[in-house]
């Protein structure tokens, strides 16, 4: 019995190891014997494999018109001169082309409005993923410049009053004006709660809180009429940031709004019945 086992294992064991995994442990045997021993080198082996695996999905998996792209974590901790070397990529499946934009083209839809509509769903489909896009990235992607992406997405979140889920907003990068000052108004103006706003903007609970807190300051040295170097220094921001928030306030007060109004405005929690609602009213029989 132990010989045919041993018979067995003989003829059939080589064939088991004729695969990915087997010829990388191979690789690292041979040209990299200071790796370590054989357990350590299949560590690093089923480490390299499932990264495999996660970056490069079957294309049979793939739709006509999908691709697949690496892009940044939506959970990644955005900072200040981080490095993209240091920053955790996810990889994720775009809709590059929709059956139903020939079609589109076809009845004359413009090709700038396909477009729009383009870098507004890789940004979703990103996020949904657990990746956000920045416009460079929809640029190469859409084949033009990353300042058009950024006029488009500007002119996708006014026309549909929402804020587009891509590496500026999640995490607060770059001169990203337009996703404040939605925030602010659906806050402020029109008194939605701060769980509508996070559901519409995809920001974090923090992150609304943050807005909050600085326009209330920046509103208050405002009415104050201080300067904006003084401002800067009185809430520990940047000049740049806080000149964001003044051409805010200048822009509500163009349109009639009451500063002060807005000064004592308490922004809305909703309770916990409140919140669910939406999940009730779609999960009820």
């Amino acid at each position: 019995m132990e010989k045919n086992t041993s018979a067995r294992f003989a003829s059939y064991a080589p064939v088991a190891y004729k695969s990915f995994p087997g010829a990388l442990n191979a690789f690292f045997e041979n040209e990299l014997p200071a790796l370590g021993g054989s357990r350590i080198r299949m560590t690093v082996v089923n480490a390299i494999s499932a990264m495999v695996a996660k970056f490069f999905p079957e294309t049979t998996h793939l739709q006509p018109g999908q691709t697949p792209w690496v892009t940044v974590s939506a959970d990644a901790k955005g900072a200040y001169g981080k490095r993209i070397q240091d920053t955790t990529l996810v990889p994720v499946v775009l809709d590059l082309v929709q059956d139903v934009d020939a079609g589109e083209r076809a009845m004359g839809k413009k090709v700038r409005d396909v477009k729009k509509e383009a870098a507004a769903r890789l940004c979703n489909q990103a996020y949904e993923q657990g990746g956000c896009m920045t416009a460079a990235e929809i640029a190469v992607l859409l084949k033009t410049s990353a300042s058009t992406i950024g006029k488009y997405i500007a002119e996708f979140e006014r026309e549909h009053e929402v804020v587009l889920p891509r590496r500026g907003t999640i995490h607060d990068m770059g001169p990203t004006l337009t996703h404040k000052k939605i925030i602010i108004e659906k806050l402020f103006v029109k008194q939605e709660t701060v769980q509508q706003v996070i559901r519409e903007t995809c920001h974090s609970a923090r992150a609304i809180e943050r807005y909050i807190t600085s326009f209330k300051q920046i509103l208050m040295c405002h009415r104050k009429q201080m300067t904006l170097e003084e401002t800067a220094f009185a809430v520990h921001k940047t000049t740049r940031l806080v000149q964001e928030y003044l051409d805010i306030i200048e822009a509500y007060k163009e349109k009639g709004y009451i500063m002060d109004r807005l000064m004592e405005y308490e922004v809305k929690m909703e309770t916990a019945e409140e919140f669910y609602e939406p999940y009730y009213n779609t999960h009820r029989r």
